[in-house]
């Protein structure tokens, strides 16, 4: 899933995930919630209305944004308490709130609000105590949940000890959700302590047929481990935030277009790829566009990245299908390339391990907000 932030995947228009091959992209209740407001959306006609987006829409509960708010953020049995990042102003986010503000916005999948905690450096006790408060959560949301046309997914939590995950997926799927989501994880993970939690999982899930929903994942050879594993259905803001940045995935690997040496390479991004980037740019031209800083670079690598995921996942797909995946693991796996999570470098195939700590605190940094230091910082320039 396309990760649709506030509405809008950064850059592109509804006509553009239709034409990657987008099914269905994900919105965010914190964001939205914040600005311009569920109830607005709500009198708007809905997210599908106000965004132009015809396909199905999933938001997620609020939970991971509220607990990557950090030190501006205090979790209680009620719910989390915490600041806007935008203006600082205090918002309580319940079990009930969360699904309150999901219905209004009215997407076809919504998600029980949870606590994930940081998945390779918590204490045990602490993991322990947030999964035990995500289920009394999930069983609150779902008394919570009165759209009947909309589904509403459970997360198991558990951090990465393997048997407190199958705890939490046992649990989990004995209560009557319509999907259940592997939370927590995605964060300061390692590639193999996140397989051998996805393992768990997928244990303690067999013989449930419910769609299984990894969060946060999004590097094409990270989402084909977890295919293997048995995970469905992924989203990630990586596609395009690596795109920003001026990163490509390419058959084999991935492209740094601000190398010098693309400026005077005359052929496409990826000769296999079939998108409007690849059939009508050329590296040189969208090396170019960055150096200039000109917004279409963001846009027509995005195009392309979003593209290039979709592609591969249809092989994956393909290949299930038609009983051919051991067959073509060797194949694909070549395909995705490079290491678990792409590390923004200097060089197109960094060796590095890449970067961890994915769910630290985003918005606050030594315990302040970063958006109102900047608004306060503002006002004392112009007084000046």
């Amino acid at each position: 899933m396309p990760v649709g932030t506030n509405a809008t995947v950064k850059s592109l228009d509804p006509d553009d995930l239709h034409s990657i091959g987008a099914q269905i992209i994900l919105a965010n209740t914190y964001h939205l919630y914040l600005r311009p407001g569920h109830e607005r959306i709500k009198r708007l006609g809905g997210l599908n209305k106000f965004s132009a987006w015809s396909k199905p829409i999933l938001t997620d509960s609020g939970g991971f944004q509220v607990v990557s708010l950090g030190p501006l953020m205090r979790i209680r049995e009620e719910g989390a308490r915490f600041h806007s990042h935008l203006d600082g102003s205090q918002h309580l986010f319940t079990p009930e709130r969360s699904i309150e503000i999901q219905e209004a916005l009215g997407p076809d999948i919504a998600v029980a609000f949870d606590q994930p905690v940081m998945p390779g450096s918590s204490e045990r006790r602490d993991v322990l105590r947030a999964m035990q408060r995500t289920h009394r959560w999930a069983v609150r949301s779902l008394r919570a949940h009165a759209l009947e046309e909309q589904a509403l997914f459970g997360i198991a939590q558990g951090g990465i000890d393997p048997e407190l995950r199958a705890e939490s997926a046992t649990y989990i799927r004995s209560l009557p959700f319509e999907g259940i989501n592997l939370g927590g994880l995605a964060g300061d993970e390692t590639p193999e302590e996140r397989n051998t939690a996805v393992e768990a999982t997928i244990a303690a899930l067999q013989g449930d047929h419910r769609v299984r929903y990894l969060m946060g994942l999004g590097s094409p050879v990270d989402l084909l481990e977890a295919v293997l594993r048995g995970v469905d259905l992924f989203d990630s803001v990586l596609p395009a935030r690596v795109a920003r940045n001026g990163q490509a995935w390419v058959t084999g690997g991935r492209m740094n277009l601000r190398n010098a040496r693309h400026l005077d390479e005359d052929q496409p991004l990826d000769a296999l790829c079939d998108c409007s980037t690849c059939r009508r740019f050329s590296r040189a031209y969208l090396a170019h566009l960055f150096r200039a800083e000109e917004l279409l670079a963001y846009r027509l690598l995005t195009i392309h990245n979003l593209r290039h995921l979709s592609a591969f996942m249809r092989a994956i797909r393909l290949a299930l299908r038609s009983g051919t995946l051991a067959a073509e693991l060797p194949r694909l796996r070549a395909a995705a390339g490079g290491p678990g999570t792409p590390r923004l470098g200097v060089g197109d195939e960094p060796s590095e391990e890449p970067a961890r700590g994915a769910m630290r605190p985003r918005y606050a940094e030594d315990g302040r907000l970063r958006g109102v230091n900047r608004q306060r910082a503002t006002a004392r320039e112009g007084r000046e």
